[in-house]
């Protein structure tokens, strides 16, 4: 699971534009891991909002380019989001202060992949 909301027009939700939505859930991204850490694809055809904590209530700090990978330094639990990769309520810390709905981020699988923020 997981990516955090999209940008787009119009906004719902703090998630935006829906066009992609079946595309980005046809295909197949790829985790990539390096020497410098796992980096997880944001889902094609999304620019997500990167936000200062684990909701769409939070205030947007940047929204990230089409075709990103992200790193996920810890998950931590927060608003219920719906994206291409399911609902859920983790959202992934990629910066210190800096949230992306779960949602929208290919990691593969359900649930936690990195650590619990404290």
């Amino acid at each position: 699971m997981g990516v955090e909301e999209r940008t787009a027009e119009p906004t719902r939700d703090g998630v935006d534009g829906a066009e992609g939505a079946t595309a980005a859930a046809a295909a197949e991204p790829k985790v990539e891991t390096t020497a410098s850490g796992t980096r997880y694809p944001v889902a094609p055809g999304y620019r997500v909002n990167v936000r200062t904590g684990p909701g769409t209530q939070y205030r947007i700090v940047r929204t990230m380019p089409y075709g990103q990978k992200i790193p996920i330094y810890c998950q931590k639990p927060g608003e219920w989001v719906t994206g291409p990769y399911g609902t859920s309520n983790l959202w992934d810390n990629i910066a210190n202060g800096q949230f992306v709905a779960d949602a929208y981020v290919y990691t593969g699988r359900d649930g936690y992949v990195a650590p619990r923020c404290d």
